[in-house]
């Protein structure tokens, strides 16, 4: 089964017979059964599985969250065209700190504000240690909250606090944005929100993006669905024709 494009152009990670194995006492739980994949520079890519399927686990190790047990994961900056691809899978912990610092932004499921911190304060913490951020107004006017930069995250909804996420983590201007159930804890109207976020980062800056879900209906909006079932990819879909978030439903 081809999981991949035909064309190399623009790789960005590949992803070689990936495993990942954990020991939970006596017993061990194979998260990642020999994984390939390759994504591409500017793709909407949504990994589709239910609970326990081993998706989080596979966009944890291409975020340098963490590392798999074999296998090989390559990642090529866009911004340095001479550049090989960086072999991830044996950098070292200060490796894949500048890694993750100064290539990938992340979005959970649950924000992580800090309570205390405006909107655009929660945004200028990330832009303090990067090497050429945007302005966290910039971000948020991205993600449609140019009008709530002084609020705190007690005075905003959960669908704007998790845009104010967003907002943070392409503040940085990474060449990846992976997202771990962006919507998982929000209503469909205020989901399709955060969606029509990513997609507008997607587009407007060429971020390279990966949503994981369990929900179907995400999919549609995709470039590429991966189906991830037991540490397996076991399907790769590419849609002829996306839908705008607006059309979803669930």
């Amino acid at each position: 089964m081809d999981t991949n494009s035909n064309d190399n152009t623009g790789l960005v990670f590949d992803v070689k017979k990936v495993t990942k194995t954990y020991q939970m006492g006596e017993v061990k739980v194979h998260a990642l059964r020999g994984v390939d994949l390759q994504l591409f520079e500017g793709e909407l890519a949504v990994f589709l599985g239910a609970s326990g399927s081993g998706k989080s686990t596979l966009l944890n190790i291409l975020g340098g969250l963490d590392t798999p047990s074999d296998g090989e994961v390559y990642y090529k900056n866009q911004h340095l065209k001479n550049q090989d691809m960086i072999e991830l899978s044996h950098a070292d912990e200060s490796e894949l700190t500048d890694y993750r610092r100064y290539n990938v932004g992340f979005v959970f499921q649950f924000y992580n504000l800090i309570p205390s911190l405006t909107a655009k304060e929660n945004v200028a913490i990330v832009t303090e240690i990067a090497k050429n951020p945007m302005d966290p107004e910039e971000a948020l006017k991205i993600v449609g909250l140019e009008k709530r930069i002084d609020h705190f995250p007690a005075q905003l909804s959960g669908g704007e606090q998790q845009r104010v996420a967003i907002a943070r983590a392409i503040a940085k201007r990474p060449d990846v944005l992976l997202c771990d159930e962006p919507t998982g804890a929000l209503d469909s109207e205020t989901g399709i929100k955060v969606l029509e976020a990513l997609q507008e980062v997607n587009e407007k800056l060429g971020t390279t993006t990966a949503v994981i879900t369990h929900n179907a209906d995400i999919a549609s909006m995709a470039d590429r669905v991966i189906h991830v079932s037991d540490g397996h990819i076991t399907e790769v879909i590419v849609n002829e024709t996306k839908l705008s978030p607006s059309e979803l439903r669930w």
